[in-house]
């Protein structure tokens, strides 16, 4: 089982991934990491990118979830995935069902303060309102309201959600 905690900036997609990976022993990967440096540096200036920019992006990601399926590991990526087409990228090739998105969603002022207490590499935080403007509410994910600490709120995606657990189903099958 892959999952892919999206959401806009400072809804805590690393924080709860990182967490989320070490309790199921999966893999995990910030989306961030695989920006090439232009978009990172447009980030930083304060612009936001656009579907050109994300495009090869997104695609790399698509090729990392296909590797960790292909190995049978279970992985978590964070990654904004604000788009109905990016999430369609990002899944392409991969059997329906093997990937879960968890958006994680916040208030407004809650993301805003959470962006003001940070620093991060490239994200500006005065990209908060266009991400909310391009966000594409999922229909299918499961919506998860980050308002807790980081274990609540990875206990609460576990309850919906098991990693481990579908992986092994999923070797025990293959043999």
């Amino acid at each position: 089982m892959i999952v892919v905690l999206m959401g806009v900036t400072g809804s805590g997609k690393t924080t709860i991934g990182t967490l989320l990976a070490e309790r199921a022993g999966a893999v995990f990967a910030d989306a961030d990491d695989y920006h090439p440096a232009a978009n990172k540096q447009k980030m930083a200036a304060g612009h936001a990118l656009n579907d050109e920019d994300r495009q090869p992006w997104l695609e790399e990601l698509n090729r990392l979830m296909q590797g960790w399926f292909h190995a049978g590991r279970s992985g978590v990526l964070a990654c904004s995935a604000l788009k109905e087409k990016y999430r369609t990228t990002l899944v392409g090739g991969i059997p329906v069902g093997a990937i879960t998105f968890v958006w994680l969603d916040g208030s407004y002022e809650l993301l805003a303060e959470r962006l003001s207490e940070r620093h991060h590499e490239f994200m500006n935080p005065k990209l908060l309102e266009s991400q909310l403007e391009t966000l594409e509410p999922p229909a299918d994910a499961l919506r998860i309201v980050n308002d807790r600490t980081p274990e609540e709120t990875v206990r609460q995606i576990l309850e919906h959600v098991s990693l481990a657990q579908d992986v092994g189903e999923g070797q025990k099958s293959s043999k």
